[in-house]
Formats: structure tokens, C-alpha cells, sequence
């Protein structure tokens, strides 16, 4: 099989997974913590902001992200990386987006739309499977360190 061939576009469902593990790695979560800019998260992703803004809004409606406002706002996560699925990540930006294929015909109704089922329900599964949690712990097994937030120190 060659290495070229991939299953899974590059869209919304990528973008927030990669939204969220970029704000946990470089935020995580709290109040009295560290925020993570959306111009600093899009810039690091090398995503355009604007193209992005749409998946900090619905990953924030649905309490995956809270949003801080203010001079120093940014986002930060909702609740503890172990209790977000990447599963609730995909569900938060695919709501309206569900295109079913103009296919049609006798090999594709029975053989083709069937296996892709098949291959979705397989994929949904994993994602349920897994946690943003799991995912910093693969950035740490893969060398990634988090920055540190070292308190100021002022001496006058």
C-alpha cells in the first residue's frame, strides 16, 4: 500500500483535536492559569486565525475550551485533559457539516457505503477511546516539553 495514500482528510475534525492539545500543552487548565492567545495557537499551528476562530467558538460552546477576555485573554481548557474524548472534539465542529456522498448505484449501496460505514464506526471508536490526556502523554514520549511558567521576579 503506499504511504501517500490517507484516509482522513485534513479538516475541522483535525483542526480542533490539534486546537485542544496545542491549549493544553501550552495552557492546560484553571483559573489562576496560563492562557493560550488564539493568534499565538493559529501561529503555531500555522493556521490563518480567521480560518480557526470557528472551531475556538464551538469548542468553547461546547465547554471543551473557556474563552478569557481581555488584554491577556486567550483560551484554556474546560475541564481536565483525562475527562475530554477526542470524540466530544469531533462532535463540537461537525454539527451541520454532515455531507453524504451523490453517489449511487447497486456496487455502491451495497459494497462501498457499507465498508465506509464500517471504517467510520471504527474510527469513532478510537476516538472515544482516547483523551486529550493520552496525547500529552505522546508529546512527552515524544520528546515535547511543555513551557514552564516561571513567576516574575522583581528586585527594585
Amino acid at each position: 500500500m503506499p504511504h501517500s495514500l490517507r484516509l482522513l482528510r485534513q479538516d475541522r475534525a483535525l483542526t480542533a483535536i490539534s486546537v485542544l492539545l496545542d491549549v493544553a500543552f501550552h495552557a492546560g487548565r484553571g483559573t489562576n492559569g496560563a492562557v493560550a492567545g488564539g493568534a499565538d495557537v493559529a501561529e503555531r499551528l500555522g493556521a490563518a486565525r480567521r480560518g480557526i476562530e470557528p472551531v475556538f467558538q464551538a469548542l468553547s460552546r461546547a465547554g471543551l475550551l473557556e474563552g478569557v477576555r481581555g488584554p491577556r485573554g486567550g483560551y484554556r481548557l474546560g475541564r481536565r485533559p483525562r475527562d475530554i474524548r477526542l470524540s466530544e472534539a469531533v462532535v463540537a465542529v461537525a454539527e451541520g457539516t454532515e455531507a453524504g456522498s451523490d453517489l449511487s448505484g447497486a456496487l455502491h449501496g451495497s459494497v462501498i457505503a457499507p465498508f465506509w460505514a464500517e471504517l467510520d464506526e471504527t474510527l469513532r471508536e478510537k476516538l472515544e477511546n482516547l483523551t486529550l490526556e493520552d496525547l500529552l502523554r505522546r508529546a512527552q514520549e515524544a520528546g515535547l516539553q511543555r513551557p514552564s511558567s516561571e513567576p516574575l521576579n522583581f528586585a527594585i
